[in-house]
């Protein structure tokens, strides 16, 4: 797991998050979940999204990282070995993106009290919905999809 780039300019005076993106190549078993999710909140945290301000952020970007890698894990991995997990980091903006190499493009189930499971994408979006950003699922240029969601960096409160 490694950096790409990040920007964080000398004598620039930092009032949010160190921008920047990490793609988080992982193979598509069940131990990347946890993996995937603790690179994420290390590289969150290390780019100053620790403290009050971004927990509910930083929470809610872990439960989507789980959520659209552990699909991955579960539904592409016969078409996909690896499942590949990007972070950007912008000034006002946190996206999470997931890719796979398989071509379905999943739907967000209804919420049904019967059925165990096959939830994820549902949640994905309410949780993005609830906090003001956006998501959706695009084809790759090469026939996988990448499934991504977008979500504010809070405002720093007035002194």
């Amino acid at each position: 797991m490694v950096a790409t780039r990040s920007a964080a300019g000398p004598g620039r005076v930092r009032t949010g998050p160190v921008e920047g993106v990490w793609r988080f190549p992982v193979p598509a078993v069940e131990a990347s979940v946890p993996r995937t999710r603790h690179a994420v909140r290390d590289r969150l945290l290390a780019q100053g999204m620790a403290g009050v301000r971004y927990q509910e952020l930083v929470d809610d970007l872990l439960l989507i990282v789980s959520e659209l890698v552990g699909n991955a894990v579960t539904h592409a991995a016969e078409l996909s070995p690896e499942v590949i997990t990007e972070l950007t980091v912008g000034s006002d903006w946190v996206r999470v993106s997931v890719e796979d190499g398989d071509p379905y493009r999943p739907k967000a189930l209804e919420s049904d009290a019967g059925r165990t499971g096959g939830r994820g994408l549902l949640l994905v979006k309410s949780i993005t919905l609830q906090a003001g950003g956006v998501c959706d699922v695009e084809r790759t240029g090469e026939g996988g999809k990448v499934v991504w969601a977008s979500l504010p960096v809070p405002r720093e409160e007035a002194r």
